[in-house]
């Protein structure tokens, strides 16, 4: 299993990861909009350019970005998720139900249209997980 810090940009993504591209030498190795996903008609036309999913790569730094939600400001508590992956769709949906155990389930263990499972839950300790589970 793998673990990689998520970071929400709320509407500043693009420009966080340029800065971060200049500042570590890294680059962004993948860059998904809300345009041309299933999602593209559930956000305002506004945030469709907006980042739904993006990679970064440095030497001894890897992150994945977004610009989270629509209309869901800045507060400095849900900036962060830890999300892990996995190859293993049985220690995935273990993994899953554990961290869920005495927390809330954002969004169950399910199929994906960018392939795989995937799933959110905030912990009983108040810390945001997304587990994927790649096919």
């Amino acid at each position: 299993m793998q673990l990689e810090p998520y970071l929400f940009f709320h509407g500043k993504c693009e420009e966080a990861l340029n800065f971060y591209k200049k500042c570590l030498g890294g680059e962004i190795t993948s860059i998904n909009r809300f345009a041309g996903s299933p999602m593209e008609s559930d956000v305002d036309a506004a945030f469709r350019d907006k980042v739904m999913h993006a990679s970064f790569v440095a030497d001894g730094v890897q992150f994945m970005a977004s610009d989270g939600r629509p209309g869901a400001p800045p507060d400095g508590e849900d900036d962060i998720a830890l999300s892990l992956a996995t190859s293993d769709p049985a220690e995935g949906e273990r993994v899953f139900n554990a961290l869920a155990e005495g927390g809330q389930v954002t969004m169950p263990l399910s199929d994906v249209f960018w392939g795989g499972r995937f799933g959110s839950l905030t912990d009983r300790y108040g810390v945001q997980w997304m587990v994927s589970v790649h096919g």
